[in-house]
């Protein structure tokens, strides 16, 4: 199984030189095994994803959420505007509106040219929840998370490895933060002894209780997250538009400093590759 990594920002994407290093496109990542590709959210990063369309001519975009930050990139995904494409684009169920309908405000005048429903690939919207489905060679569960508007996250087992990808999470979120029962821990059975987990880290323990409520973790909350669910690789995403490369090194070293017997993890970096299972 490889990763890719493809937008590491949250909110919106930067083109400060300071930032080039870790990338300045918002979420997206890929997970690949035997030719079949998964796109994990279609920020502003999933215009350097080239999908291997040699098996099936299948594409499959798994969405978190809507936050225009997780789709901005959606309308310039060149397979979309291709009549023999089968795009299959997944994303969480609400009851309040259709997702087809929640899509079709960014697809559409004045805020896009093109209309969701004028696109002329094969496209089918699938609405999940607590689900599992397979596509290809894998399974996938999706699990609602706490964070703003109706959010999952998902685990993907393959052959040898499973990767969860969590990108905007706020486990924490309650009194006395993270509740050290899995029963009780949002998003603990997608990461729970899985091979590599992305997770948000979008705030620095300093900054978290002034945003408290808004949906996204700390690092230090990401880190133990990832401890009590006995997760093996943890890479933390999701980076603050603002926060330059410099400062996330500096970052990086007072955390491995401070979590030193803890659980191999790192920084997202566009064009970073992982791979898992052998």
């Amino acid at each position: 199984m490889k990763v890719s990594i493809n937008g590491t920002r949250g909110s919106i994407p930067t083109t400060d030189p300071k930032s080039s290093r870790y990338g300045g496109n918002t979420s997206c990542v890929t997970v690949e095994e035997d030719g079949h590709m998964l796109i994990l959210d279609g920020g502003t990063g999933i215009q350097k994803v080239h999908p291997p369309l040699g098996i099936s001519g299948r594409i499959d975009i798994l969405l978190t959420h809507l936050h225009l930050d997780h789709i901005q990139g959606l309308g310039f995904f060149k397979p979309l505007f291709e009549p023999d494409i089968e795009v299959h684009l997944w994303a969480p169920f609400t009851s309040t509106d259709t997702l087809h309908a929640r899509l079709s405000r960014y697809l559409s005048p004045p805020l896009f040219p093109v209309l969701l429903r004028d696109l002329p690939c094969e496209l089918t919207l699938h609405e999940i929840s607590n689900s599992q489905f397979s596509i290809g060679p894998f399974l996938i569960d999706s699990r609602y998370v706490i964070h703003t508007g109706p959010t999952v996250g998902y685990k993907v087992t393959g052959k040898n490895a499973s990767v969860a990808y969590i990108p905007d999470h706020e486990p924490a979120l309650g009194q006395s933060g993270i509740i050290h029962d899995p029963k009780w821990i949002s998003g603990f059975e997608l990461a729970d002894q899985v091979d590599l987990l992305l997770h948000d880290g979008n705030y620095t323990a300093e900054e978290y209780p002034k945003k408290k409520g808004w949906g996204h973790s700390s690092m230090e909350d990401a880190l133990e997250f990832s401890k009590l669910a006995n997760v093996k690789r943890l890479i933390l995403t999701h980076h603050d538009p603002g926060r330059t490369d410099d400062r996330l090194d500096e970052l990086h070293t007072v955390l491995a400093k401070k979590f030193h017997h803890s659980l191999p993890f790192e920084f997202a970096k566009e064009g970073r590759e992982i791979s898992l299972g052998g």
